[in-house]
């Protein structure tokens, strides 16, 4: 181990050229085969047998561990916003990364490939569980955690996984052991459309949009105000508005997107049930017979499930989470224990032992075009997770 930390520290600037190198390689969610590819063939380069399984995950076993109980450290290859080139991916003047995915998830990547490259040096011959490496697809967004649900419930490697190191982000004061729940959906509406002054009496979908919107929004608040002392924060995120063609249209169609997310199921359920009465309201409202010209078609709304994710938490008293408070302990690290959506979500929703770990440094932005990454203090955590596999590979 004391090998392994001080070549953390030794080969920084390798280390830093790597995490800007595996960024310049756009991945957008369902568009991460070029960045699966070239980890292929970087951990193929350390001695791992690698490939890309049915679900586009890059999965790498170290040649000999296959018929172990594994440990799976897995981080996620897409991210939600692609570097337009690679030039847009560039080291700020402050030693900061800059460019989309600097951080979510190029400090999980990079952390990734650095551990893989230690263990490769030092494989654990007669540890009593192998290791297998995995840069899964689908984390962001309407990927909807595709690429670990294979690995959890369809992957042939899925039964001899014992447990998961989910690397996310940076820094280090956080352990994610409760999974997030989520759910996505897509509320659309059509109409007979027009012209703004001679068919001004038709419905309106945008306008219908707006007013589901407000009502939702405004009843929200409300609600969720009561629920959370008993089940904890909720959230709501409108995005991705669409309708109309001109500013003289009446527009036939309008599409928004929503994202729930709760600590408790149970919200999620009676949220997504008061979304179908506000977009009812709204429908009411805006095909009020008083307003509407005899014969005019009305207006129709659909609301469509596109994602969903699972919660769960860790036990207190599990063996993965006892090693990682150890690991800390002995390293000086301080750390609180966090509830967050991460791959970790399916491992945990179907009761197996999973955490999600930051991979070090600091970064912020994420998300956007604006993310940012610094990696100072990065050793300190790859040393960490180093050290959890290599006690969870003990048995």
């Amino acid at each position: 181990m004391a090998d392994a930390a001080r070549r953390f520290a030794r080969e920084r600037a390798e280390t830093n050229e790597l995490h800007l190198e595996l960024c310049r390689v756009a991945a957008p969610t369902f568009f991460e085969e070029k960045r699966a590819q070239f980890f292929v063939e970087r951990l193929e380069r350390y001695g791992y047998d690698a490939r890309m399984d049915r679900a586009g995950n890059v999965v790498a076993l170290w040649p000999g561990e296959g018929r172990k109980p594994l440990v799976a450290v897995t981080a996620h290859l897409d991210t939600v916003l692609a570097p337009r080139s690679a030039e847009e991916i560039r080291l700020g003047p402050d030693g900061r990364f800059l460019g989309p995915g600097v951080a979510d998830n190029g400090a999980g990547l990079t952390a990734l490939l650095v551990l893989a490259k230690a263990y490769a040096q030092h494989p654990r011959k007669n540890g009593r569980r192998g290791v297998v490496f995995v840069a899964n697809v689908g984390e962001e967004g309407e990927g909807n955690l595709s690429g670990m649900r294979y690995l959890c419930r369809q992957s042939s490697l899925g039964p001899q996984i014992a447990s998961y190191v989910v690397l996310d982000g940076p820094g280090t004061e956080l352990v994610t052991v409760q999974a997030l729940a989520s759910r996505r959906l897509e509320v659309q509406y059509q109409g007979p459309g027009g012209h703004s002054w001679v068919d001004a009496a038709n419905p309106n979908a945008v306008h219908a949009m707006g007013r589901m919107m407000a009502d939702f929004l405004d009843c929200f608040g409300r609600r969720t105000s009561l629920l959370e002392s008993r089940y904890g924060k909720a959230t709501a995120n409108f995005t991705m508005l669409d309708g109309g063609t001109s500013i003289n249209s009446i527009p036939t169609s309008a599409r928004a997107k929503l994202d729930l997310r709760s600590e408790s199921a149970e919200v999620l359920v009676e949220l997504a049930e008061l979304l179908t009465d506000c977009v009812e309201r709204s429908l009411v409202m805006e095909n009020e017979p008083g307003r509407l010209r005899r014969g005019a078609a009305r207006l129709t709304a659909k609301i469509r499930e596109i994602g969903a994710r699972p919660g769960g938490r860790l036990a207190e008293d599990s063996a993965l989470l006892a090693t990682v408070n150890a690991v800390d302990e002995y390293l000086g690290i301080a750390t609180r224990k966090d509830c967050a959506s991460t791959d970790a979500n399916i491992p945990l929703s179907l009761g197996m032992e999973a955490l999600c770990l930051g991979c070090g440094g600091a970064g912020g932005g994420a998300h956007s075009e604006a993310e940012w990454y610094h990696p100072e203090g990065r050793e300190m955590a790859l040393r960490r997770i180093y050290l959890v596999l290599l006690r969870l590979l003990e048995g």
